[in-house]
C-alpha cells in the first residue's frame, strides 16, 4: 500500500471559489478511482490561493488480475453477429469458448485483464481529472488558448505534483511535466521546493511559510483576530464567513489591528462595517459598554499574508486604503442628507418594478393605501393611519440614494437613518428602517404597530401583484422571493397576534372584490405554513382539514393555523382517535349507500337514541366554540360523542331490511358526519 499526494500549483484561485473547488477534486479523484476498480483510504483535500491539494491514504500500487465472462450469440448465428460480439470484447473467433446453455450451444468470451500499476493510472486519471474540472469561470491560457481544445482552468495552471510512494507518476499536460517540485510562500520563499511524499508535503510547505490546510488557517485567522481586539481592550465582531474569506486569500495569515480616524464614526455603523467587509476584507471592533450595548470603535483588523519585519508599516497601508473607502462613505451620508427622503422619494417614478406593475413608485402608492387601511380598520391594533401612510411613502425612498446604489444591503437600514437625520418621528424612522423584517427564518419578528402596518402591506403588495399577473415560483425559482414575502406574511401575523381575510386585503389592495385571487393566494400561504409547522409535528393533511371546512378556502391564515393545532391535539387524544375512526366508518357506509332524506325511525333503538340525544347536546356547544374561535373546545365538544358513536356501531345494524329504518340510521349518521364537518374537515385526514 501507498500514499499519494496530487498537487496542482496555479495563478490565484478566487477565494468564493475554493470550497467548491475542494469538492470537485475529490468528486473526481473518485470518479476515476472506481473506474479503475480501486478503493481509496482516507482522502484529504486542502487549498490555498496558488494550489489545490488531494492525499490518498493507502493505495494498492497494482491493481489484480480481472476474469471477466461475457455471454455471446449461439454457435449458427450469422458471422455479422458473432464479429460484432467478437469486436466489443476484443477477443477473436479462435478464443471464443463454446458452452450449452439451456440444450443450446452458445459461444462465450472470457477475457482475462491481468493487474496494472496504480501509478499508470493515475497517471491517466490525472489529466481526466484536470479537462473535466467544472469552475464557475475558467480560462484558457499561453500559446495553445488559441485552440478551444486547451485546457481551461479558473487562472494559469504552472506545475503538477504527483507522487505516488514517494515516486513520481508521470503526467505530461499541455507542456506541463509532473514532478516533486512545488513552489513555497510568493514573498517568504524563494526557489522550488522537492517533496518526498505525502507525508512532509505539509511541513516543508510550512517551512516556505504556507499553510496549506485551510482550516488551520481560518482557526489562525479566528483566534488571532479576536486576541488583537482583546489586546487592544476591544471586542471583535465575529464574521465566520470573512474568516473563511480571509483563509482563502492568504498562505501565512497574520491578523493585525489598527486604527481608523475617529471623525469617520460620524457615519453609520453598518457602513463603516460594510466599507471594511466588503471592499478591504477588514473586521471591526467595538467598544464593551457597561449597559450591554457595544458601540463601534475606530479599530478594525486586517488579514496579512505575510510576517512583516515591521507590522505597522503594513497596517499604516491598510489605514491609508480604508480611510479613502471610508471618506467616500462619508461623503455619499453627507451627500445624501442635502435632499428629504420625499424629495429622494420621486427619483422612484424612475424605476421600474416590473414591466406589468409599472414604477416603484406606483408599487408604493398601493403599499401607502394599504399600511392605511391596516391601520384604519384596526387590523393592526394602535397603529396611527396618518403615521403608516408616510412611512409607507417614503419606505423605499433610499432606493435612489448613493449610498444604497454602494451597499444595497442597507436598503430600508439608511432610510431609517435618514429620517432620523430629517427630524421625522422615531415611529416613522423605525418603520421605514424594518419594514423589510422578517426576510429571514433568524431575523426579528417587528411587533411596533406602524411597522407591522408597512411591513404587512409591502408583502402583501409583493404577493399579490404577482399572483394577479400569474408569476408564481415554480420549482427552485422564485426571482421575486415571493416564498420569503409569504413565509415573514405568516410570521408577521404569528408574533402579533393578527386576525387578517385575504378577501378582505383584495378588495381593499384592487377596490373590488376578487375570491379567486384571494383563495389562490390564500393556499400559497397555508402550504408555506404547513412546512413552517411541520417540525412541531402539525402535519401537512391536519392543515388541509382546518383549510377546507366549509365548502371553500378560509383565507384567515391565523384561523387555519389554530384550528389545526387544536386538531392535532385532539386527534393525539384516544377520545380523538375513536372519534375520527367513528367518523371514517359513518363517511364509508354513506359512500356506499343512499337514503332517503326526511326519513325518519318511529321507533328509535337506544344506541339511536342516545346518539341523537349526543348530537343534540354536543352540537350547538361546538357550534358555539367555532364561532368564538375556541377550537379547543369544540374539539371536547366532539369527543363528548365518543361513547355513543362506539356504542351505535356496537349495537346497530345500519343496513337494515326496513327501508326507512335504513334511511333514518343513515340520516343520522349523515347529521355525525356534519356535525364533525362543521369544526374540521376530517375526510381530508389520512390514515
Amino acid at each position: 500500500m501507498a500514499d499519494f499526494l496530487l498537487e496542482l500549483l496555479t495563478e490565484e484561485i478566487p477565494a468564493r471559489m475554493q470550497k467548491g473547488a475542494r469538492g470537485e477534486l475529490e468528486k473526481l479523484f473518485a470518479r476515476e478511482l472506481s473506474a479503475s476498480g480501486i478503493e481509496a483510504g482516507n482522502v484529504t483535500v486542502w487549498s490555498t490561493p496558488r494550489r489545490l491539494t488531494l492525499i490518498a491514504r493507502g493505495l494498492p500500487t497494482e491493481t489484480q488480475a480481472v476474469r471477466e465472462e461475457a455471454k455471446g450469440p449461439p454457435v449458427g448465428a450469422p458471422d455479422q453477429a458473432v464479429d460484432g460480439f467478437c469486436r466489443k470484447n476484443g477477443v477473436t473467433r479462435e478464443q471464443l469458448e463454446e458452452r450449452d446453455v439451456k440444450g443450446r450451444a452458445t459461444y462465450f468470451a472470457v477475457i482475462e485483464k491481468p493487474g496494472q500499476q496504480v501509478s499508470d493510472l493515475l497517471a491517466a486519471a490525472i489529466p481526466a481529472i484536470i479537462r473535466d474540472f467544472s469552475w464557475p469561470k475558467s480560462m484558457r491560457w499561453g500559446e495553445a488558448s488559441i485552440s478551444s481544445e486547451s485546457t481551461r482552468w479558473v487562472r494559469p495552471l504552472s506545475g503538477i505534483v504527483a507522487l505516488l510512494g514517494g515516486e513520481v507518476v508521470p503526467v505530461v499536460m499541455d507542456g506541463i511535466s509532473s514532478g516533486r517540485e512545488t513552489m513555497g510562500h510568493r514573498f517568504h520563499s524563494t526557489g522550488s521546493i522537492s517533496i518526498d511524499g505525502a507525508d512532509d508535503y505539509a511541513e516543508k510547505l510550512r517551512s516556505a511559510h504556507v499553510i496549506v490546510d485551510h482550516e488551520e488557517r481560518a482557526a489562525i485567522i479566528r483566534d488571532g483576530a479576536k486576541k488583537a481586539a482583546e489586546d487592544a481592550g476591544l471586542v471583535l465582531v465575529e464574521d465566520e464567513g470573512l474568516v473563511i474569506e480571509n483563509a482563502g486569500l492568504t498562505e501565512w495569515p497574520v491578523p493585525l489591528l489598527g486604527r481608523f480616524d475617529e471623525e469617520f464614526l460620524d457615519v453609520p455603523p453598518e457602513v463603516i462595517q460594510l466599507t471594511a467587509r466588503v471592499n478591504q476584507k477588514y473586521f471591526v471592533c467595538e467598544e464593551a459598554a457597561n449597559d450591554g450595548v457595544n458601540r463601534l470603535a475606530n479599530a478594525f483588523v486586517c488579514t496579512a499574508n505575510i510576517d512583516a519585519n515591521d507590522p505597522a508599516v503594513v497596517v499604516d497601508g491598510n489605514r491609508k486604503v480604508l480611510a479613502a473607502r471610508l471618506a467616500d462613505a462619508r461623503f455619499f451620508w453627507e451627500l445624501d442628507q442635502k435632499k428629504t427622503l420625499a424629495e429622494h422619494a420621486k427619483g422612484l417614478e424612475r424605476i421600474t418594478f416590473h414591466e406589468k406593475l409599472g414604477t416603484v413608485a406606483n408599487k408604493v402608492d398601493r403599499v401607502a393605501k394599504l399600511a392605511e387601511w391596516l391601520a384604519t380598520e384596526g387590523i393592526v391594533p394602535d397603529s396611527d393611519l396618518n403615521a403608516a401612510r408616510q412611512a409607507a411613502e417614503l419606505c423605499k425612498a433610499d432606493l435612489v440614494t448613493e449610498m444604497v446604489g454602494e451597499f444595497p444591503e442597507l436598503q430600508g437600514l439608511m432610510g431609517g437613518y435618514y429620517a432620523e437625520k430629517e427630524g421625522l418621528s422615531p415611529e416613522i424612522a423605525h418603520a421605514i428602517r424594518d419594514h423589510y423584517k422578517p426576510v429571514g427564518q433568524s431575523d426579528e419578528v417587528p411587533t411596533a404597530p406602524t411597522t407591522v402596518a408597512v411591513s404587512l402591506a409591502d408583502k402583501l403588495d409583493n404577493l399579490l401583484s404577482f399572483f394577479k399577473i400569474d408569476i408564481l415560483p415554480t420549482g427552485s425559482k422564485d426571482p421575486f422571493a415571493l416564498r420569503r414575502a409569504a413565509l415573514g406574511y405568516i410570521r408577521l401575523i404569528q408574533a402579533n397576534d393578527l386576525k387578517l381575510s385575504l378577501e378582505q386585503v383584495v378588495h381593499a389592495w384592487d377596490s373590488k372584490p376578487d375570491a379567486a385571487l384571494a383563495e389562490k393566494l390564500a393556499v400559497f400561504l397555508l402550504d408555506r405554513l404547513a412546512v413552517q409547522l411541520r417540525d412541531e409535528g402539525v402535519r401537512h393533511d391536519y392543515i388541509l382539514a382546518s383549510r377546507d371546512w366549509a365548502g371553500s378556502v378560509d383565507t384567515r391564515i391565523d384561523r387555519v393555523e389554530a384550528r389545526a393545532r387544536a386538531l392535532s391535539g385532539f386527534l393525539a387524544t384516544d377520545n380523538g382517535a375513536n372519534l375520527l375512526a367513528g367518523y371514517k366508518r359513518a363517511a364509508n357506509i354513506l359512500k356506499k349507500e343512499e337514503w332517503e332524506e326526511g326519513a325518519t325511525n318511529p321507533a328509535p333503538e337506544p344506541a339511536e337514541a342516545a346518539l341523537i340525544a349526543a348530537l343534540d347536546e354536543a352540537e350547538p356547544k361546538a357550534a358555539a366554540a367555532v364561532e368564538a374561535e375556541d377550537f379547543a373546545a369544540a374539539m371536547e365538544a366532539l369527543s363528548s360523542l365518543r361513547g355513543a358513536v362506539d356504542r351505535f356501531f356496537e349495537d346497530v345494524i345500519v343496513n337494515a331490511e326496513d327501508k326507512n329504518v335504513r334511511a333514518s340510521r343513515l340520516s343520522l349518521l349523515a347529521r355525525l358526519r356534519d356535525a364533525v364537518h362543521k369544526v374540521a374537515d376530517f375526510s381530508r385526514i389520512e390514515g
